[in-house]
C-alpha cells in the first residue's frame, strides 16, 4: 500500500529528475573548467590540451585548462571534489589518483565518494630511461651498480608517491638494493632535468618519455609492462631482469564532482569518446605509445577502486611514506 510518506518521496524524486533533465538540456551555457592537478608540460596536461579544442567545438563554449599542481595531484583533485556539481568543473587525473588515499594522511576529500567517474581515458606502460652520457645500457646494469654501491644511483619520477616511485620501491625492496629517489613536481620538470642530465635515471609513462627517446635525448633501458613493447622490441622488461610477472602501467581518467547531473556526465562521456577516436588524436597517441581505452563510467569506477586497494597494499607492505 502506498503511504502518503512514500508518495511524497516519489513525487520529490520525480521533481528532482525532471529538474536535472531540464538543467542538462540547457547545458552548457558558460565556460567549462577542466582541472589538471599537475603543472604544464606533463602527459595529463598534454591530453587535456589535445581534448580542449575538440570539446570547445562540440559543446559550443570555452573550455579552460586549470593547472593546479601539488601533492601528487591531490591538491587539484581536492579542488574538483569541492566544486559545485553543476557540470562546469571536470578533473583529468593521472595514476597517482589511486595511490594518494593510502599515502597522504587526512586528505580533505574521499577519492571514491566525492568524485564521480566518467571514463578511463587511456593507459601506457612506464619506461625507465637514462641520459646518453651515462654508462647504463640496460636496467640490469643499473640494478648491479645499485647493489654494489647502495644509494649511489639516483632516479627521478613525477613525484613522491607516484606510480613510478612505488614501482621502483617494489623493485629495490625485492632485489634488496638501494637507489636514491629524486621526486619532481610533475612530468614537465622531470623531463627538463632528465634531458639535461641532472638526474641519471628517470621513470615515467612511455607516453611522456617516448618523444625524447625517439629524438635520442634519452635512451630506454627498461619497461614495466609484462611483455616488451612492439615499438621498442629491444628494450627489456623489468619482469625479465628483476621481478617475474611485474606489471605497472600509467593511466589517465576523467571525473566530475559527485552529484553532477547524469545527463551531463553522459554527454561529456560521449563527446570525449568522439574526440579520442578522431584520426588526428589516434595518430598522436600512437606516437606516444598511449593506448586509448575510453571505458564506461562503471568500468572506470571499478578500476579506480581496485587501484586504491592494490597500491594501498604496496604502500603498507613497503612502509612507504609521503615525501620519501
Amino acid at each position: 500500500m502506498l503511504t502518503l510518506k512514500r508518495l511524497l518521496h516519489a513525487v520529490a524524486a520525480i521533481a528532482l529528475i525532471t529538474a536535472a533533465s531540464a538543467y542538462a538540456q540547457s547545458w552548457p551555457a558558460q565556460t567549462i573548467r577542466v582541472i589538471v592537478p599537475f603543472p604544464p608540460g606533463g602527459t595529463t596536461d598534454q591530453i587535456a590540451r589535445l581534448l580542449q579544442p575538440q570539446l570547445q567545438q562540440a559543446l559550443g563554449v570555452s573550455v579552460v585548462i586549470d593547472n593546479r599542481g601539488g601533492a601528487s595531484g591531490a591538491i587539484g583533485s581536492g579542488m574538483a571534489a569541492k566544486a559545485p556539481p553543476d557540470g562546469y568543473t571536470f578533473l583529468l587525473v593521472f595514476d597517482t589518483h589511486g595511490v594518494n588515499p593510502s599515502l597522504i594522511p587526512n586528505m580533505p576529500f574521499n577519492t571514491l565518494k566525492d568524485l564521480a567517474p566518467i571514463m578511463l581515458v587511456g593507459k601506457s606502460p612506464m619506461v625507465i630511461t637514462a641520459h646518453p652520457s651515462f654508462p647504463y645500457k640496460t636496467f640490469a646494469e643499473v640494478l648491479k651498480l645499485a647493489k654494489a654501491r647502495p644509494g649511489v644511483v639516483t632516479y627521478g619520477t613525477i613525484g613522491s608517491g607516484s606510480l613510478a616511485h612505488l614501482a621502483v620501491t617494489m623493485i629495490t625492496n625485492q632485489a634488496k638494493i638501494a637507489m636514491t629517489h629524486i621526486p619532481y613536481k610533475g612530468g614537465g620538470p622531470l623531463i627538463i632535468n632528465a634531458i639535461g642530465g641532472h638526474v641519471p635515471v628517470a621513470i615515467a609513462s612511455l607516453a611522456l618519455l617516448a618523444p625524447h627517446i625517439q629524438s635520442g635525448r634519452l635512451k630506454a633501458i627498461g619497461i614495466t609492462s609484462p611483455q616488451r613493447h612492439p615499438q621498442y622490441p629491444d628494450v627489456e622488461t623489468v619482469a625479465e631482469r628483476a621481478l617475474p610477472g611485474f606489471d605497472a602501467e600509467a593511466w589517465w581518467g576523467l571525473l566530475a564532482p559527485t552529484g553532477t547531473p547524469a545527463p551531463i556526465m553522459t554527454r561529456m562521456h560521449a563527446e570525449v569518446t568522439k574526440a579520442l577516436r578522431a584520426p588526428a588524436m589516434k595518430q598522436h597517441f600512437d606516437q606516444q605509445a598511449l593506448t586509448v581505452v575510453a571505458s564506461s563510467p562503471e568500468e572506470f569506477g571499478k578500476f579506480v577502486a581496485n587501484e586504491v586497494e592494490r597500491w594501498a597494499r604496496v604502500v603498507r607492505d613497503n612502509k612507504i611514506r609521503a615525501g620519501e
